[in-house]
This record gives structure tokens, C-alpha cells and sequence, in this order.
């Protein structure tokens, strides 16, 4: 609930209840999950035996590039549009979950 896919609950509160605007709503949430939930979780898998470095190491460096790219792009977007883009997002995942076995 509050992992790095805690931005779907994170966003919309921030939102909602702060006023904030899509796009300060999806940075702060990004600031606020990134250091704490990645080092902190990735150091338990990985002392569990329940990390490969190597695969971890190429998402990263995708992540590095498409999350500054995105990041960049993003801003481009009106606030309405990009905060449409979010919820059809949570929408099409949230059906997937609910109907996948």
C-alpha cells in the first residue's frame, strides 16, 4: 500500500485533499517514495537472498533514463490532461486486477 505503487494512493490524496495540482502531486509523491521505500525494501530482498543485482541494475538504468524523459515530457502536459492519463491508467489496472484469476 505504501511501496513504490503507493503514488496510486499518494497522487489522488494529495490532490484531493492538499489542492495540489496533478503534476506537484505526482513529484511529491515521487520525492517522498523514492529514497526510503527503494534502499530501505531493496536492503531486506537482498539480504533475504531475494534480489538479483544484475537484472536490478538494467532496470534501473531504464528507469534513470525513461523516468527523466517522462519527468520532462510530463511537463509539457496540461494539468487536466495528465491528471485524465492517471486515472484511465488506474482504471485499466485496477480492472485487470479485478477480473485477472
Amino acid at each position: 500500500m505504501v511501496g513504490v505503487g503507493g503514488g496510486i494512493l499518494f497522487v489522488p490524496a494529495l490532490v484531493w485533499l492538499l489542492g495540489m495540482s496533478q503534476h506537484k502531486a505526482q513529484g511529491t509523491s515521487l520525492g517522498a517514495l523514492l529514497a526510503p521505500v527503494g534502499i530501505l525494501a531493496f536492503i531486506e530482498y537482498y539480504r533475504k537472498g531475494a534480489a538479483d543485482i544484475r537484472v536490478a541494475t538494467l532496470l534501473a538504468v531504464g528507469f534513470l533514463v525513461g523516468g527523466y524523459f517522462g519527468g520532462a515530457g510530463a511537463q509539457f502536459i496540461p494539468d487536466q490532461w495528465l491528471r485524465r492519463i492517471f486515472a484511465v491508467t488506474l482504471l485499466a489496472i485496477g480492472g485487470r486486477m479485478l477480473f485477472q484469476h
